[in-house]
């Protein structure tokens, strides 16, 4: 592997890049790591509030202990079962759960609990890392991950998206998802908004700061229906015109987007545009957006009648950035094809995507152009079966953590130097990938208490793929049926 970069910034940005996350640089020998648990047409559309009935939590653990500051964890699924807890920082290993089978996660929005899809619903794992709010700062805690008794129930959970302080949880097997407050996400009963589409498709909803919320309408067979509702639950659009939709992102300004096999549909203010893609099929089934841009990083499919069965998945090497703000859509060669998981966004924008060369693309959203080139892994080629593992993509702050399967490793690489400051070696091939913060939750309504302060004197401190989720990214994987939900 190597560790060098094509092009690598001067000193002070690499050192104000450091300052902004108060990271360590200190690289990591290879630790080995244990495994742990804890990821229809003509229909109607209707949302209320309720409780979300799930099972009770589990009793709280006693070994807490009070941080100086944020600790992120990085939680990985393994191969054939079982998952690994790992310091974000470090790499080096916390702890380790079993559980079997093939295991789907995502980031639950609350900086410290990660959602497994199993049967019967979604999970809850603590991964042990919080803050909590006081007065105009946060005091930080972390303790030992544990698998929670607490499951919402869903029939086939499948997309989990998170954004301003909410989480969305979609249940394929219903067409309908539940809305609750980030911060409740652990409880036994939270307060939930609930969405009906009215008949069961592989979908996805989303709600934005003010209360609008986006999901989707269809069936099993056919699914082209995007409806935009405002807070209290009343229509405010609706188009038909997204045959094969599939995954979303939220950009800045409020602004969301759900990808269609002919382009792409564009969330702003009360309205919903459909921005068409420059070829009859042009496939945008996987998207990745950032609170610091209006354009959004999406893949790009060209090959309608492929089937993936008998002839492998389409190895493109073209993204697609959507500009939310301009209504446009702009497509960008790269040097290598890429997959589901490989989409990402840095700290301040920039379009991230992991190549089957091995290296970390770096793009220029407004300028659309490739900006830079990071080798981090061995060159790698993407399987044919979309449940086994390949290289994955997940990005907190100034960190990108690249998933290895063949060396069966996990890395950390600075987005502005190329550095390659972490690496852990583990007991399973890495499949999923999850970052928890360990910051305080957002607040819905839009305010948030101060994170990542230092606690100083006088101070506290889812053949087409979606399926990853953090603020403003969206679900990776192939589209189709999966164990444990739809990819």
């Amino acid at each position: 592997m190597s560790t060098s970069a094509t092009a690598l910034p001067t000193a002070p940005a690499r050192t104000a890049a450091r300052r902004r996350r108060s990271w360590s640089a200190a690289a990591l020998l290879g630790a080995p790591l244990l495994a742990l648990a804890a990821c229809g047409d003509g229909g109607s559309s209707t949302a209320s509030s309720s409780a979300a009935p799930s099972t009770p939590a589990a009793e709280p653990t006693s070994d807490v202990a009070e941080v100086a500051t944020a600790t992120p964890r990085l939680v990985v699924t393994l191969e054939g079962g079982d998952l690994a807890v790992l310091d974000a920082t470090t790499l080096e290993p916390v702890a380790d759960v079993e559980m079997d089978g093939y295991l789907r996660i995502n980031d639950a929005g609350d900086g410290r609990h990660v959602l497994v899809s199993t049967t019967g619903g979604f999970r809850v794992l603590d991964a042990g890392t919080w803050g909590e709010p006081h007065g105009d700062h946060s005091h930080y805690y972390t303790s030992d991950p544990v698998l929670t008794d607490v499951v919402h129930p869903a029939e086939t959970p499948a997309h989990v998206v998170t954004h301003a302080g909410r989480t969305a949880l979609f249940d394929d097997g219903t067409g309908g998802a539940v809305v609750v407050d980030s911060a409740d996400v652990a409880e036994a009963d939270p307060q939930a908004r609930t969405v009906e589409s009215g008949a069961a498709h592989h979908g996805v909803a989303v709600e934005m700061a003010d209360g609008r919320l986006v999901h989707t309408v269809g069936t099993e067979e056919e699914r082209s229906t995007v409806v935009l509702l405002d807070a209290e639950g009343t229509e405010l659009a609706r188009t038909d015109e997204c045959p094969g939709m599939h995954g979303e992102a939220t950009a800045a300004d409020e602004a969301a987007v759900v990808g269609c096999e002919d382009g792409i549909v564009v969330v702003r203010g009360d309205t919903l545009t459909k921005i068409a893609a420059p070829d009859a099929y042009g496939r945008i089934g996987n998207q990745a957006g950032s609170e610091e841009s209006a354009v959004v990083l999406g893949d790009y499919k060209r090959d309608e009648g492929r089937d993936s069965a008998t002839e492998g998945p389409e190895r493109t090497q073209t993204v697609s950035l959507t500009d939310t703000a301009a209504g446009t859509l702009t497509l960008v060669d790269l040097p290598a094809s890429y997959t589901f998981r490989s989409l990402g966004r840095g700290e301040d924008g920039e379009a991230l995507v992991l190549g089957t060369d091995g290296a970390l693309h770096v793009l220029d959203p407004a300028a659309a152009s490739i900006t830079r080139s990071v080798p981090v892994v061995e060159a790698w080629e993407e399987p044919d079966d979309w449940q086994e593992p390949r290289p994955a993509l997940r990005v907190h702050e100034g960190t990108a953590y690249v998933t290895e399967p063949a060396t069966r490793e996990v890395h950390a690489v600075d987005v502005v130097s190329g550095e390659v400051f972490a690496t852990a070696s583990l007991d399973g091939v890495p499949d999923e990938v999850v970052v928890v913060s360990g910051a305080t939750p957002a607040v819905p309504d839009g305010g948030a208490p101060v994170e990542g302060e230092e606690h100083a004197e006088g101070e506290h401190d889812h053949a087409e793929g979606d399926h990853d989720h953090a603020e403003g990214e969206a679900h990776d994987h192939e589209d189709g049926d999966a164990v444990a939900g739809r990819r």
